[in-house]
């Protein structure tokens, strides 16, 4: 994507300018969380297929989150393929059983007894796509040499959550998946050691007898998660 002879800083007119009243703009952003109250992390998934240019321009929604340098130090690999889903879900197993046996500590464990969760994890095979999210701890010039890339963890945080408004704004559902560790990814997906894979993303549509945990319906109130600071 760089070029050593391509970093100067060149800038250009804003190509693109939301021009709302104030009136539409409060209405859009509260559209917009209204739209967002009704996103669920799902854990029961259905098998209807899912169309890959969904995927596709969910992704790209991603993509066009901002970043460190704009250095985009983020890739996101796609599964959707039965053999390569079940081998994640294989590998993925070993390392929860192993976090449930004892090694996730008692603390962790106990906060997740509200969740429900256990080391079986058959969203992973089930939901049509997969997404797992890789952070790219250093880039590449054309040349082969390394660049560093900056805010690293921030950017691809920033980058998982368009992804997942967008994927919400498809009418799919998705449920984060974090096993520790997870090099076995790099390996199965063929990414290279610069990558470190962060998340799995299992997207679809919910299974009918879809639930969720009553705990994930409370969120902090508003007075709890902002402050203001007016003079």
């Amino acid at each position: 994507m760089f070029a050593k002879d391509q970093l100067d800083f060149e800038p250009i007119p804003l190509p693109d300018r939301a021009d709302l009243s104030d009136a539409k703009s409060l209405a859009a952003a509260r559209a917009f969380l209204a739209s967002m109250e009704q996103r669920h992390t799902v854990r029961d998934f259905s098998p209807r297929p899912v169309a890959r240019e969904v995927i596709e321009a969910a992704v790209a929604t991603a993509g066009r989150a901002p970043s460190g340098a704009n250095h985009q130090p983020w890739h996101f690999a796609a599964i959707s393929g039965p053999k390569a889903k079940a081998a994640i879900r294989a590998a993925a197993e070993k390392e929860e059983e192993a976090f449930y046996a004892g090694g996730g500590g008692d603390e962790w464990l106990k906060a997740l007894e509200p969740m429900g969760t256990d080391p079986a994890k058959p969203h992973l095979e089930v939901a049509p796509w997969l997404i797992v999210i890789f952070a790219q701890r250093w880039g590449e010039f054309s040349d082969g040499t390394r660049y560093k890339n900056y805010y690293v963890p921030e950017s691809v945080g920033i980058a998982t959550g368009f992804l997942i408004a967008a994927l919400h704004q498809a009418g799919l559902v998705a449920l984060t998946h974090t096993p520790n560790p997870m090099k076995f990814l790099n390996g199965l997906l063929g990414r290279p050691a610069s990558e470190k894979p962060v998340m799995i993303l299992a997207v679809g549509h919910p299974a009918e007898e879809a639930t969720v945990p009553r705990a994930a319906k409370i969120k902090k109130p508003l007075s709890e998660i902002m402050s203001v600071i007016e003079d």
